[in-house]
């Protein structure tokens, strides 16, 4: 079992910045690919990146490409999300998961989910 817990959500104007981070309660947490998904109200989780176990590969959906950042501390438990320049778009709870299996952009394929965290972005 995997415990997550994120935090860093909040308010801010467009094109503005926030830092999510998400600690894990395991010590294999090196073990895990980890992935930041989001939720807008009326809409599907959607995937936003992922970093495989070692920090060795990143992708993240076109939506944040070039925009967002993902990192992790294996020394910390800990997994980063960092968002630039912010759009109203960008509005939803953010979610830290982990899979133990394989990188993937799919939901499903998570094993273990924290509680989210919203950001929302006026305009």
């Amino acid at each position: 079992q995997v415990q997550l817990v994120e935090s860093g959500g909040g308010l801010v104007q467009a094109g503005g910045s926030l830092r999510l981070s998400c600690a894990a309660s395991r010590r294999t947490f090196s073990s895990y690919t980890m992935g930041w998904f989001r939720q807008a109200p009326g809409k599907e989780r959607e995937f936003v990146a992922y970093i495989t176990w070692n920090g060795g590969s990143t992708y993240y959906a076109d939506s944040v490409k070039g925009r967002f950042t993902i990192s992790r501390d294996n020394a910390k438990n800990t997994v980063d999300l960092q968002m630039y320049s912010l759009k109203p778009e960008d509005t939803a709870i953010y979610y830290c998961a982990a899979n133990y299996n394989r990188a993937s952009i799919r939901a499903y394929e998570y094993d273990f989910w924290g509680q989210g965290t919203q950001v929302t972005v006026s305009s």
